[in-house]
């Protein structure tokens, strides 16, 4: 099994694919159905947000085998504008696509591990861990 997986996101359907990649390694790997879920939906939002506000980018999916303790590691990287008040978008209800404003904020509760990297004019990167 491949342990590390790229997805570039320049169009609509480069999430589907992302999704069903993470899918695929999240129940190689041993995750149950709702973990394999989980681990969709949050692809799901971050490839969208690359869709959406940076045009291109690129979702990293990685399994990680840290001292018997199994994982997944997903990257959403970019070079978009950059995100300027970090805080505010990971409030429940702030969008500024007219959506449900649950992207970043549901992301950070469906994963065990949450980090945001933003500059302004560069591009961001979300990395989040999932571990069995």
């Amino acid at each position: 099994m491949k342990t590390q997986s790229y997805v570039n996101i320049d169009k609509e359907l480069d999430i589907v694919h992302a999704r069903q990649i993470g899918r695929d390694i999240a129940r190689q790997i041993g995750f149950g159905t709702v973990d394999q879920a989980r681990i969709t939906t949050a692809i799901s939002e971050l490839a969208r947000n690359i869709y959406l506000y940076a045009e291109k980018g690129r979702i990293s999916i990685e399994v990680t085998d840290t001292f018997g303790h199994k994982g997944i590691i997903m990257t959403a990287t970019d070079s978009g504008p950059g995100i300027s008040d970090i805080r505010l978008v990971l409030e429940d209800g702030y969008t500024t696509s007219g959506g449900l404003g649950a992207g970043l904020p549901g992301v950070k509760r469906l994963m065990d591990e949450f980090d945001i990297q933003s500059d302004i004019g560069e591009g961001t990167t979300v990395k989040v861990v999932k571990w069995i």
